[in-house]
C-alpha cells in the first residue's frame, strides 16, 4: 500500500504540473527585487502615531472635490475622478477597471506601491505565482518571500447604502499615493495594495442596499452570477491576496472587526484564522483600546457560507479575509476615519510580517496538496469560548471528486460547475478511460463499486486548491455551532442537481486535463409571452426574488417579459399573457394591491387557459386570490438554508430533470395539495432511502411526504406551485430548470373553459402566515420567559411556535425585511443570550 500511495504522489504531482504553467526557471528566479525585507520596523515609527508628511506632488481630496474626505459621503462619480487624479499626479499608482455593472457604471481600480513596484507588476504577478503552487519547493519559496511584496486588498461599498467604506478607501489611496513618512513607506516598501473604493456603484447611486438586479452581492461570490462579483474575483487571481479587507457598516455605531463569530467553515487553512484574529485582530483591538472607541468582536459575523467577501478570500485564497463593519448611525467624518484606521492598522501589520506571511502563504498551499493526497478533510472546530461543536466532520477519506457527463440533458449545468472551479483556478481532469471506484460514494448515498465512464470529470483533491473543492464539491457543510447569519448548503452539484460523488481510494486514473471551458449558453425559446407579477415594490423579499428571476430571464433564458403590479391585474393587463411568474414577496400586502376585481381578474385568466406558476410568496398569493386549492403550513422544523432531494414524477414539468431534484428549503412554509397526484415533486418518507438533506436540518423530517412542487389543474389553465424560491440567488439551477420547463413545457390539456369558484376569503388567510424575513429563535423550552424578556427589552414583537424535541419558537416580527445588518438590534441578539447564559438550538438572522 505504501507503494501504491508513493505512485499516486509521484503521479498526481506530475499531473498537477502538467496543469500548473510556472514562470521559467520559478524555482531560483529573481521576479527584479523589489523591496528589502522590513520586517522590523522602526522602534520609533508608530502606524498611527506618526506624523503624516505629504509630498505635495499628489492633490488633495479638497482640491480635487470640493470637500475633504469625511465632510460628506462621495458619489461614485467623485470617488471616480479622485482615483484618478491620483493615478495621473503619482508614479505610485496605476488604475483601471475591472468590471462594469448592469447600469453601465465601472468598477474603477487602484494599485498603489513604490515606483519600482508599480513597473514591476508583471514579474510580482509571476513570483506570487511562483509562492501559490504547490510544486514550488520550500526552500525556494522562502527565498523568493524575501523578496516579493505582498499583496493586500482594500475593499468598500458591496452594500451600497454602506458607504463609508468607499470614503476610507480613498482616504487610505491618498496616503499611500501622497505620504513620505515612515509609517506610509513602511507599507509601500512591503506591498503592494490593490483598493476597489465600490464595488456596487449602481447601489451606492440608488442608496440602496443591492445591486440593480437586487441581488445582495455579499452573497455572490462563489457564484459569480453578477458582472462585478465576476470581474472582481478574476482581478483576483490576477492578484491573489495575503489580506482582503471587506468594508461595510452596521446598524448603530460600534464597530465591528474580528475575530468572528461562531462557526467557521472547517475546511480552511489554519494559520488564516491565526492571522484574522491573533495578527490583525489583537492589532485593531489594541488601537481602539487605546483611543476608547467602542468595538466589539466574536458576535454576529461568522466565516461559514462561502458567497461573502471574507469566506471566499480565505478558502479560495488562503488570505486573511475579514469583515469590516462600521455604526451606520455615526457621522460620515467618524464613519470614514474609524473604516481608515482599520484599514491602516491591517496594512501595517501585514507589512511589518511581510516576508512571514508569504513563506506561510505559499506553505499553505503545499500543505493543502499533502492533505489531498491524504484524503484529509480538516475537522470542525470551535473558536469562542463557551460554544461546543455540534456536528463533527465525518471520519472518511476524501481523494477525489467526479462528476458524471453521461447526461447530455445536463451538459450546460455540469459544464457550468467546472467552468466556474477552473475559475479558480482548480485543476480539472477527464477520465480518458473508464475507471472503477470500488468505494464511490454518489452524493447522499451510500458508498457502492462504480464503474464511471470516459468523458467523466476527475477533480482530485491533491493540489493546491484543496480547500476550495472540498468548499464547491462537499457532500455536507457539516455546521458546526448553531448559529445561522446566512445559509448552510451551497455545494455546486447539488444546486445545479449533476450527478457525482466522492472516493477516498488511492487512484491512478487514465485522464487528460480539461481545457478551460466556455461560459454555456442557457437560452430558452418559447412563443408564450410572460408576465413577471411583483407583489412589492421596494420590500426586501419581493425586491430580491422578482430581481433574480429578470436576472435568469434577462441574462441567462434570454426571454421577453413584461412587469407587472398587483394593480395591473385588476385593470385587464393579463390579457394577451400566457404564463405569469409570481416570484416571493408578501403575499398579503399583494393580495390587498388586487382587490376584488384583481382576484376576479386573476381566477378568470387562470380559468380560461393562463398559465401560473409562483413560489414563496407567490404562491401564498394564489391562494389568498383563490387560485389554489394547496394549504400552507408554518414549518415547526428549523431548516435556515439547506438543500433537500426531492422525487421528481414523470410529467412535462420534469424534463431534463431526472428522477430527483435538490430542493433548497429555509423556513418556507409547508405545502400540501388538494390532490395527491397534482404533488409533482414531493419530499420522500424520511424513513426511505431518497431522504437526504445537506446542510444544518433539525426537525425536517415534518417535510416528509409533502409537496415541493403541485401542477394543480383551475378550469382550462394550470397553477404550478413552488413551496420555496426555485431560483434561489439565481444559482439553484436544477430547480431553475422545473421553472423553464414550467414556462416552456406542454402542460397536460386540463377540463374545459371554466369559471374558478370564488375563494373562501376567512379560509384562506388564516391558511396564509403572513411574515417578512423574521429573526428566529430556538431554544429549550425551560428558557422561554428569558427569551421572552430579552425581547421584551428591544421592544421586539413576536409569535410562539413549537419546534422540534419539545423546544419552542420565537418568531419575531420584522415587518420592513431588514437584513441583520440593516436591523437596529438582530445582530447583538446572540451576544444577548450569551450574557444571559442561554445555549440556543438555533439563532437564525434574516439575510
Amino acid at each position: 500500500m505504501i507503494v501504491m500511495a508513493n505512485r499516486f504522489t509521484a503521479i498526481a504531482t506530475a499531473a498537477l504540473a502538467v496543469a500548473v504553467t510556472l514562470p521559467a526557471g520559478a524555482a531560483h528566479a529573481d521576479p527584479t527585487p523589489v523591496s528589502p525585507d522590513t520586517a522590523t520596523p522602526p522602534a520609533a515609527c508608530d502606524a498611527t502615531r506618526t506624523p503624516p508628511s505629504y509630498t505635495g506632488e499628489v492633490p488633495t481630496p479638497r482640491s480635487v472635490l470640493g470637500f475633504d474626505l469625511g465632510e460628506r459621503e462621495v458619489t461614485t462619480a467623485e470617488s471616480d475622478t479622485l482615483l484618478a487624479a491620483v493615478d495621473t499626479a503619482s508614479a505610485r499608482v496605476v488604475s483601471g477597471t475591472l468590471a462594469t455593472s448592469a447600469q453601465g457604471r465601472p468598477l474603477r481600480y487602484a494599485i498603489v506601491g513604490t515606483p519600482k513596484n508599480i513597473r514591476s507588476l508583471p514579474a510580482i504577478e509571476a513570483a506570487i505565482k511562483t509562492l501559490r503552487s504547490p510544486l514550488t519547493p520550500e526552500p525556494a519559496a522562502r527565498a523568493l518571500a524575501r523578496r516579493t511584496p505582498a499583496i493586500l486588498w482594500v475593499a468598500g461599498n458591496i452594500h451600497g447604502g454602506e458607504e463609508s467604506g468607499t470614503d476610507a478607501a480613498l482616504k487610505t489611496l491618498y496616503d499611500l499615493a501622497g505620504r513620505d513618512d515612515c509609517a506610509a513607506r513602511r507599507i509601500l516598501d512591503n506591498a503592494v495594495v490593490v483598493i476597489l473604493p465600490t464595488q456596487n456603484p449602481d447601489g451606492r447611486e440608488a442608496d440602496t442596499r443591492r445591486n440593480a438586479y437586487a441581488f445582495d452581492m455579499n452573497r455572490d461570490w462563489f457564484a459569480r452570477t453578477q458582472p462585478e462579483t465576476d470581474g472582481k474575483i478574476e482581478m483576483l487571481r490576477k492578484y491573489p491576496p495575503q489580506l482582503f479587507i471587506d468594508a461595510h457598516e452596521m446598524g448603530g455605531t460600534e464597530y465591528f472587526f474580528p475575530p468572528n463569530a461562531d462557526p467557521i467553515y472547517h475546511d480552511i487553512a489554519e494559520p488564516t484564522v491565526s492571522w484574522i484574529n491573533d495578527v490583525y485582530g489583537a492589532s485593531m483591538i489594541a488601537e481602539f483600546t487605546r483611543r476608547g472607541i467602542p468595538f466589539f468582536n466574536r458576535d454576529v459575523y461568522d466565516l461559514f457560507y462561502m458567497g461573502y467577501g471574507d469566506t471566499v478570500p480565505v478558502t479560495g485564497f488562503n488570505a486573511a479575509g475579514m469583515t469590516f463593519e462600521k455604526g451606520g448611525s455615526s457621522p460620515i467624518a467618524a464613519r470614514t476615519f474609524e473604516q481608515w484606521l482599520t484599514q491602516w492598522v491591517s496594512l501595517s501589520a501585514a507589512a511589518d510580517r511581510r516576508a512571514e506571511i508569504l513563506t506561510t502563504w505559499a506553505g499553505m498551499h503545499r500543505e493543502a496538496f499533502k492533505q489531498g493526497l491524504a484524503g484529509q478533510l480538516e475537522p470542525n472546530k470551535v473558536y469562542n469560548p463557551g460554544n461546543e461543536v455540534i456536528t463533527q466532520v465525518p471520519d472518511r477519506r476524501v481523494r477525489h471528486y467526479f462528476l458524471r457527463a453521461d447526461d447530455r440533458t445536463k451538459k450546460a449545468e455540469t459544464e457550468q460547475i467546472v467552468r466556474r472551479l477552473q475559475r479558480m483556478d482548480v485543476q480539472v481532469f477527464r477520465l480518458t478511460r473508464p475507471l472503477t471506484v470500488r468505494d464511490f460514494k454518489a452524493y447522499g448515498r451510500p458508498e457502492a463499486r462504480t464503474a464511471l465512464p470516459a468523458g467523466t470529470y476527475w477533480i482530485p483533491m491533491a493540489q493546491g486548491q484543496k480547500h476550495w473543492v472540498q468548499a464547491m464539491l462537499n457532500e455536507d457543510t457539516y455546521t458546526p455551532f448553531p448559529y445561522f447569519y446566512d445559509v448552510t448548503a451551497w455545494s455546486l452539484p447539488l444546486l445545479a442537481n449533476v450527478s457525482g460523488g466522492s472516493s477516498g481510494s488511492v487512484l491512478l486514473p487514465a485522464a487528460a486535463p480539461v481545457k478551460p471551458v466556455a461560459a454555456p449558453s442557457g437560452r430558452i425559446t418559447t412563443s408564450r409571452k410572460i408576465g413577471v407579477l411583483q407583489l412589492a415594490g421596494p420590500a426586501q423579499a419581493a425586491n430580491e426574488s422578482t430581481g433574480w428571476l429578470r436576472h435568469r430571464l434577462d441574462r441567462d433564458w434570454k426571454l421577453p417579459y413584461e412587469v407587472l403590479a398587483p394593480a395591473d391585474v385588476a385593470a385587464g393587463r393579463l390579457a394577451g399573457l400566457d404564463v405569469l411568474l409570481v416570484p416571493d414577496g408578501p403575499a398579503a400586502t399583494g393580495n390587498t394591491a388586487l382587490g376584488d376585481a384583481g382576484r376576479t381578474a386573476l381566477r378568470e385568466w387562470v380559468a380560461a387557459g393562463g398559465r401560473y406558476v409562483g413560489w414563496a410568496g407567490g404562491t401564498q398569493l394564489a391562494v389568498l386570490a383563490g387560485v389554489s386549492g394547496v394549504t400552507l403550513a408554518e414549518p415547526t422544523s428549523d431548516v435556515p438554508g439547506s438543500l433537500f432531494r426531492t422525487t421528481v414524477s414523470q410529467s412535462p414539468l420534469g424534463a431534463g430533470v431526472g428522477p430527483d431534484v435538490m430542493t433548497f428549503y429555509a423556513y418556507d412554509l409547508v405545502m400540501r395539495a388538494a390532490d395527491p397526484s397534482h404533488a409533482v415533486v414531493p419530499y420522500p418518507a424520511p424513513d426511505s432511502p431518497g431522504w437526504f438533506v445537506s446542510g444544518f436540518a433539525m426537525g425536517a423530517e415534518e417535510l416528509g411526504g409533502t409537496a415541493a412542487v403541485v401542477d394543480e389543474p383551475v378550469g382550462a389553465g394550470h397553477a404550478v406551485l413552488f413551496a420555496a424560491d426555485p431560483n434561489f440567488r439565481a444559482f439553484t439551477d436544477g430547480t431553475a430548470k422545473l421553472v423553464a420547463n414550467a414556462i416552456t413545457a406542454d402542460l397536460p390539456s386540463t377540463r374545459a373553459k371554466a369559471q374558478a369558484p370564488a375563494p373562501d376569503a376567512a379560509r384562506a388567510a388564516a391558511a396564509v402566515p403572513d411574515r417578512e424575513s423574521p429573526i428566529r429563535i430556538t431554544v429549550p423550552a425551560a428558557r422561554k420567559a428569558e427569551v421572552a424578556e430579552i425581547l421584551t427589552g428591544y421592544g421586539a414583537t413576536w409569535t410562539e411556535q413549537p419546534a422540534p424535541g419539545g423546544a419552542v419558537r420565537f418568531v419575531v416580527a420584522n415587518p420592513s425585511g431588514l437584513s441583520a445588518d440593516e436591523h437596529p438590534w438582530a445582530a447583538r441578539l446572540p451576544a444577548a443570550l450569551r450574557t444571559a447564559n442561554i445555549t440556543p438550538l438555533a439563532v437564525t438572522l434574516p439575510h
